[in-house]
């Protein structure tokens, strides 16, 4: 696959994420509270690091390694990202997603976390789908929630984020036969 579909969700139209796109990524991935949620966006978030993550992106899809999408609020353009980290000789991905503080608790997380993960069982054929979050963020343990993912554990102190001490991970999956209707684009 060498262009992702355009996706549409009630609120979201999610597409392909492109260099364009870099200095938005930017602003909204670089800002520290976004960046403190998530154990792999970098901070500070330099100039030229969006840019190259989007071309290593587009070189991972094409190998079909990775799909990210741009979540884009019609009039307001790149709110997010949300992605599927695939591993094709298991069949599985994992989910990763960010959103810009503004559109924090509005549910475009959720949202566009749905349509990518039907995306995954549909299109590319997943028989697994997993996730996770740091124990410090339980706002994305209720995405992961909300698009029907099942709680799996704790992996006690296993990353140490931002110099601090090691925080735990709480990890979610999904198989393609409990997609049912949490996981269609629009609900």
């Amino acid at each position: 696959m060498n262009e992702l579909p355009r996706l549409a969700t009630r609120r979201l139209v999610l597409r392909q994420v492109e260099v364009a796109d870099a200095t938005r990524v930017r602003v909204l991935a670089g800002d520290p509270e976004v960046a403190l949620m998530t154990s792999n966006i970098p901070y500070p978030y330099e100039v030229g690091m969006a840019a190259h993550w989007i071309t290593v992106s587009a070189d991972l899809m094409s190998r079909g390694l990775r799909y990210a999408f741009a979540l884009e609020l019609p009039g307001e353009g790149l709110v997010g990202v949300c992605s599927l980290q695939v591993d094709p000789a298991e069949a599985r991905a994992e989910l990763g997603y960010w959103v810009g503080k503004r559109w924090w608790g509005q549910g475009y997380a959720t949202e566009g976390a749905r349509a990518v993960v039907a995306f995954g069982f549909e299109r590319l054929g997943l028989r697994r789908i997993f996730a996770h979050h740091m124990t410090e963020n339980p706002a994305s343990g209720r995405v992961m929630e909300k698009i029907g993912m099942t709680r799996e554990g704790v992996l006690r102190r296993h990353v140490l984020h931002r110099g601090r001490q090691p925080v735990d991970m709480v990890v979610w999956g999904m198989l393609a036969g409990e997609l049912g209707g949490a996981g269609a684009p629009g609900r």
